[in-house]
């Protein structure tokens, strides 16, 4: 391999922290990817990974070569298409991730036309509830639903979701439909936690200086938004979720959107990418794409 394999060999084993994931991710054996850190290392006449038999971890001079590689690769990635006029001849790998309701319910039935105007890209679509590392595990760019906390990413805000509380009507049948804030004390709620063990939260309702949580009983806690949604269609009580995912099954009359004068607080929606100098054209060009998709289901 040339040195630039080498360096992109050396960037994939950085981010996965792992010989073999990086390996299989670039489709190579394992041997070739510790032949080619050892040759960067020779060359550079420095130890650039910790290596041990559970983690691989970069050393400080790594860490400083890491950053000097990525400039580099995005560089040569955005050399590669300056001068393509037509965005048909973006090529590459994508790696994206992002909620699994909005990937199922608007991106998929939409990705065909995508991939037809750009049939070279080879895209990864991951969609979990699960907050992946976007460093660590070679995505491109995640979108993500909700606050972002502390980040070193660039995020790309796109709009807000607006979130409807939600009841199954057989539930509605055996308890009652709630018309005050008061009435939820006779009812129980669906709890949401991504990480099951962890508090979660109460029922959000708005008041005069912003956002309150009210507790209420329940029987369940779920950890994804498939399992929210099929435990609040089975009646196990009431829940407070994106109207995009919900609207087929309220139009069908399965579910039924209760107290529409007290909605929870709309969510953020954002594409997230690393904080890098030249952003990919490809990767760019599915950012763009996906806003516009979105568009017509998020408000400013």
């Amino acid at each position: 391999m040339n040195q630039l394999e080498n360096m992109q060999v050396f960037v994939r084993v950085a981010e996965l922290s792992s010989f073999s994931r990086a390996a299989d991710s670039l489709n190579m054996a394992r041997a070739s990817t510790s032949t080619a850190i050892q040759q960067l290392e020779s060359l550079l006449g420095t130890r650039l990974l910790h290596r041990t038999t559970r983690r691989v971890q970069m050393t400080q001079d790594g860490q400083a070569f890491y950053e000097r590689c990525k400039d580099m690769l995005d560089d040569m990635d955005e050399l590669q298409t300056m001068f393509q006029q037509t965005p048909a001849a973006l090529s590459g790998r994508l790696r994206v991730d992002m909620p699994n309701g909005i990937a199922r319910n608007i991106i998929l039935p939409r990705l065909p036309e995508f991939l037809e105007a750009h049939p070279k890209l080879d895209l990864e679509l991951s969609s979990t509830d699960r907050r992946v590392d976007l460093v660590r595990e070679g995505f491109d760019c995640v979108l993500r639903v909700g606050g972002l906390g502390d980040t070193n990413l660039i995020a790309r805000k796109l709009g807000t979701l607006r979130i409807v509380n939600y009841a199954s009507r057989a539930y509605l049948a055996r308890h009652g439909t709630p018309q005050t804030l008061d009435d939820l004390s006779h009812h129980r709620i669906i709890r949401y936690a991504s990480t099951l063990g962890t508090q979660p939260e109460g029922w959000e309702y708005p008041t005069a200086n912003g956002y309150a949580q009210m507790e209420m009983q329940s029987v369940i806690t779920v950890n994804n938004t498939e399992a929210y949604e099929a435990a609040c269609m089975a009646g196990l009580g009431l829940i407070q979720a994106p109207a995009i995912g919900l609207h087929d099954l309220a139009r069908d009359g399965i579910l039924a959107e209760i107290l529409p004068d007290f909605p929870a607080e709309p969510m953020p929606v954002s594409l997230l990418y690393a904080n890098r100098r030249h952003l990919p054209k490809r990767v760019q060009t599915f950012m763009d794409w996906v806003a516009g998709v979105l568009t017509p289901y998020l408000d400013a």
